[in-house]
């Protein structure tokens, strides 16, 4: 005999906690997994460490999307062929590079706790790390909103 549940009913506060919370724990996962098996281009002093970055970096990348979403929306407002190129041109060079941006306070943050190792003085090895994160991110969104 099955029981049905009633819907779980959550503030907003809530839900954004429950986000950053799951969003935290999967760059951990993943800032870890890098570690493990490529320690030849990451490399983490401690899973403590491991845990302040995931924070870190969770808070830098939403800020990050915020400031994207707002010059875009301020090239959205105007509707030519222009104004949209400029959009386009505008989120790939905030979204490139704030990578650079983030990569440099990890670095200063953590200094020796903390090395990328590879091309570009680590930026490389730091861009694969952050688009994993993100690909898992949504991953488990959309894991998460098939369930439902």
């Amino acid at each position: 005999m099955s029981q049905e549940s009633s819907p779980v009913i959550m503030s907003y506060r809530q839900q954004l906690f429950l986000n950053y919370f799951v969003a935290i724990l999967i760059d951990l996962v993943v800032l870890s997994f890098f570690n493990e098996y490529w320690h030849s281009a990451v490399q983490v002093s401690s899973f403590g460490v491991a845990f302040l970055i995931a924070i870190l970096l969770q808070v830098l990348l939403k800020l990050t999307l915020k400031l994207e979403h707002h010059i875009a929306g301020y090239f959205t407002a105007h509707i030519s062929l222009k104004m949209k190129i400029y959009r386009i041109l505008s989120t790939w060079f905030v979204l490139f590079v704030s990578k650079f941006a983030i990569l440099g306070i990890l670095e200063f943050v953590f200094q020796d706790s903390l090395t990328f190792i590879g091309a570009l003085h680590g930026a490389v090895p730091f861009i694969i790390l952050v688009t994993v994160m993100l690909t898992a991110e949504y991953a488990t969104r959309r894991i998460y909103r098939a369930l439902a």
